[in-house]
């Protein structure tokens, strides 16, 4: 197949739903298939029209908004119809991943052309409204998933979601047409493994937590527990992600005895760095699935998760000891406190996780994405060839 995605920022290494397209290009094009991508990219930020394997678009500015946006890895794109009117032709089948105009404009043409198109859901509306401090205001998300479906989603006869948690989400809004729960998936090369710690965290508990340093994410939960922790003293914290809310972060960190570490870190990188570590944690009050917590238990670590109703993450949790309530602290740091007293317990629920993961892998989420696209392309066909 010719399959053409459609998502406003393509190439970024800190917004998970970029990620996971280019992580699906990569598994598609080994099955055979020729990809595309119709993006802005901030490398070429004067250039449009077809760049190797990709349709760029001018970037979209919305002032005064423009820095904050950036922070958060993402780049709105600029709705060039001959550029899309391009891409749209070239493709067999296309595929929108994103909530905003892009994927409106994309869809339409689409239609024009008569090319199949189905539609992802990896955008929760919460992770705009948390940007303003209004992730919690249910009537404003409900007014964004209604937004949404009327301007884009109801042109769509297949979504892909994440996880059922998204799905239900959808259904609950009132969204039609057949959601198709597929995960992200996992790169198989994330796989359980345990290296000895580096010289400076050799005498410590090493706790790690990937991810958009943003106010959903609530990181500052994690740094809280710590300071709670009869550990704290041993306790270093790894953050590995970029996001606005570094510097509060940072500044909010100044009492614990041992500094925590921010950075973004490459694959590699970042295996070495959970091969390291004693647990993993994931405090995000809102997720459509954290493939970053499915990373760090693939790999041998023993995840705490929010129990927060509005995250898909807490599917992971084996029992309720990976658990903790949304929004305190000091029943995480007694979660985390329980895993750092048990390490045998612990071991022996690292491989319980690991196995669990083998559930995760990319290739059979593309296999699974594969189908929705034939099955898309056989209803258009039979659908287009009625009207003819």
């Amino acid at each position: 197949m010719k399959i053409l995605i459609a998502i406003d920022t393509y190439w970024t290494n800190n917004n998970g739903t970029s990620i996971s397209a280019q992580r699906f290009t990569q598994v598609l094009r080994k099955h055979g298939h020729e990809v595309r991508i119709v993006a802005t990219d901030e490398r070429y930020p004067n250039e449009t029209g077809l760049k190797d394997d990709l349709y760029l678009l001018p970037e979209l500015h919305l002032y005064p908004f423009n820095s904050l946006i950036h922070k958060h890895g993402f780049r709105f794109a600029h709705c060039d119809k001959k550029v899309i009117r391009e891409a749209v032709a070239w493709a067999d089948v296309v595929h929108c991943m994103m909530p905003f105009l892009l994927s409106r404009a994309v869809r339409l043409e689409a239609n024009r052309q008569h090319k199949p198109c189905t539609g992802a859901f990896h955008i929760q509306p919460e992770n705009l409204t948390s940007s303003v401090r209004l992730g919690k205001v249910k009537p404003i998300t409900s007014f964004v998933y209604e937004l949404w479906w009327q301007a884009v989603y109801r042109n769509f006869q297949h979504i892909h979601c994440p996880s059922r948690f998204m799905a239900d989400q959808l259904v609950k809004h009132g969204y039609k047409g057949e959601l198709h729960v597929i995960s992200n998936g996992i790169d198989p090369s994330f796989t359980y493994r345990k290296k000895e710690k580096e010289e400076a965290w050799k005498d410590k508990f090493l706790v790690v937590m990937t991810g958009r340093l943003a106010n959903e994410k609530r990181q500052d939960l994690l740094i809280h527990a710590v300071m709670q922790s009869k550990y704290k003293d041993k306790i270093q914290l790894v953050f590995a992600g970029k996001g606005p809310e570094l510097h509060r972060y940072e500044k909010m960190s100044e009492g614990l005895v041992n500094k925590p570490i921010f950075g973004y870190y490459t694959r590699e990188q970042l295996q070495d760095l959970l091969a390291q570590a004693d647990l993993y944690v994931h405090t995000s009050d809102m997720e459509s699935e954290a493939i970053g917590c499915i990373e760090g238990f693939s790999m041998g670590l023993v995840p705490v998760i929010s129990d927060s109703d509005m995250s898909a993450t807490r599917q992971f949790a084996i029992d309720e000891r990976s658990l903790f309530r949304v929004g305190d602290s000091k029943d995480l740091a007694r979660k985390i406190d329980y895993w750092l007293s048990n390490p045998e317990e612990r071991k022996r629920m690292e491989h319980v996780y690991a196995k669990l993961a083998s559930r995760y892998q990319i290739e059979e989420s593309v296999r699974q994405f594969e189908e929705m696209l034939r099955m898309q392309m056989e209803e258009d066909n039979l659908k287009w060839k009625k009207e003819a």
